[in-house]
C-alpha cells in the first residue's frame, strides 16, 4: 500500500520571549510531517535547530530525498539507514510510529514497554535575562519542583545567586548551551556548587569534553550538544554525568530508545529534553522520558498557543499523549 507525505511549516507564538546564550526568539516554528495509507494518518512534528545547521528548507530537503522510499513503505529500520540523525528524520520516525500505531489498533506506549505510562513532572524553564528579571521569574516559579535556567555569559555568578536564592526548595538545573569558557568554568562550577545547583547541562562547547575529564565536577554535568545518537556516547563517561536525549538530535524515537538503553548501560544519567515545539513534538518524549532522572518537556508551556488537541498540562504535571494527539 502506497504512502502519502505531506510536509507542512506551522508558526506559533511564544508567550514573551525565549531568550538563551545564542539569542532570542519570539515563536516556534515548526515542520510537520503526515503520512497517508488510505485508511490511517500518522503524524510527527520536528525542529530545524541552525546550531546543527539545519533550517527548514533544508530539512524539507531531506525528507523530499526519502520521499520515493517512504511512499513504497520504508520501515523504521529503513529510515535509520536512509536518512541522517537530525530533526528531519526524527519528523518522519515519529510519524510511522503513528501510523503503526493506528494501523495496529495499538498505542505506542505499549509498543515501547510493559509498563503503563503515568504523568510526569517536567522542568520549566526561565529564559536568559538579567540577574534581577531571572530571580522575579524564579519567585514566581518556586512552587514547582524543577527549574531549568538558561545561562551562558557574562555575569552567571549573579545569575545563579539570583535564582538559587528566589527559589529555595526548587532543584535547580542550570543551562549554558555552551556559553561557558575553560578560563571561567572552575569559578561558575565552585559558585553553583555553593548555591546547592542540582545540574549543570552542557557548560563548555561540544569539542571541549576533554577538559571535563580532568577538572572537578562537585556539580553533576549533562552533556546536550555534545550528545546526539547512541554512536560516541562511550567517549562521554568520564566527561559527563548524564546526557540530555532529544528527538530532534536522534533523528527519532527509534534510535532516542536505543540511546536511552546505551546510556544506561554506560552508568549515565539520563534527561529527555525538546526544543521550543508543540505538543505534537512532546508526545513521543513523554513516553521516552517514563524513567528518565529529568524531563524537560515544557515546550507548549513556553507558547502563546498550542495545537488542538495538545497534550494536558497540570502545572507542570504532564500527562501521556491520547490518540487524537499521537500514538
Amino acid at each position: 500500500m502506497r504512502i502519502d507525505l505531506q510536509i507542512e511549516r506551522d508558526r506559533y507564538p511564544i508567550a514573551g520571549k525565549f531568550t538563551i546564550s545564542r539569542g532570542s526568539k519570539t515563536e516556534a516554528v515548526v515542520l510537520v510531517c503526515t503520512l497517508r495509507d488510505g485508511n490511517h494518518v500518522g503524524c510527527g512534528e520536528c525542529v530545524p535547530y541552525a546550531r546543527y545547521g539545519e533550517s527548514m528548507e533544508s530539512v524539507t530537503a531531506e525528507i523530499e530525498a526519502a520521499r520515493g522510499a517512504i511512499a513504497e513503505g520504508a520501515t523504521r529500520q529503513d529510515i535509520l539507514r536512509l536518512m541522517r540523525a537530525g530533526a528531519a528524520r526524527n519528523a518522519v520516525d515519529c510519524a510511522l510510529w503513528d501510523l503503526e500505531a493506528k494501523r495496529m489498533g495499538k498505542r505506542v506506549a505499549a509498543m515501547i514497554s510493559s509498563k503503563p505510562p503515568h504523568p510526569l513532572r517536567t522542568a520549566i524553564t526561565i529564559s536568559m535575562g538579567d540577574p534581577e528579571a531571572m530571580a522575579e521569574a524564579a519567585r514566581a516559579l518556586s512552587a514547582h519542583p524543577v527549574i531549568k535556567v538558561k545561562i551562558g555569559g557574562e555575569n552567571d555568578a549573579a545569575r545563579i545567586h539570583a535564582v538559587a536564592d528566589a527559589a529555595p526548595s526548587s532543584r535547580i538545573i542550570l543551562d549554558a548551551n555552551e556559553g561557558w569558557t575553560e578560563e571561567n568554568f572552575r569559578k561558575n562550577m565552585m559558585i553553583a556548587a555553593e548555591a546547592g545547583i542540582a545540574l549543570i547541562e552542557q557548560p563548555l562547547p561540544a569539542g571541549q569534553d576533554d577538559f571535563l575529564a580532568t577538572t572537578p565536577r562537585p556539580v553533576p554535568v549533562c552533556a546536550d550538544e555534545s550528545a546526539h545518537t547512541s554512536q560516541g556516547l562511550e567517549a562521554l563517561v568520564g566527561r559527563y554525568d548524564a546526557v540530555n536525549i532529544k528527538l530532534d538530535k536522534t533523528g527519532g524515537l527509534t534510535e532516542a530508545l536505543t540511546m536511552r538503553t546505551r546510556a544506561r548501560e554506560l552508568g549515565l544519567g539520563i534527561m529527555v529534553g525538546c526544543m521550543v515545539g508543540t505538543s505534537l513534538g512532546m508526545a513521543p518524549a513523554v513516553l521516552l522520558a517514563q524513567d528518565a532522572d529529568y524531563a524537560d518537556l515544557d515546550g507548549p508551556l513556553l507558547l502563546g498557543r498550542d495545537r488542538s488537541p495538545g497534550l494536558v498540562y497540570e502545572g507542570t504535571l504532564v500527562y501521556p499523549p491520547e490518540p487524537d494527539l499521537w500514538g
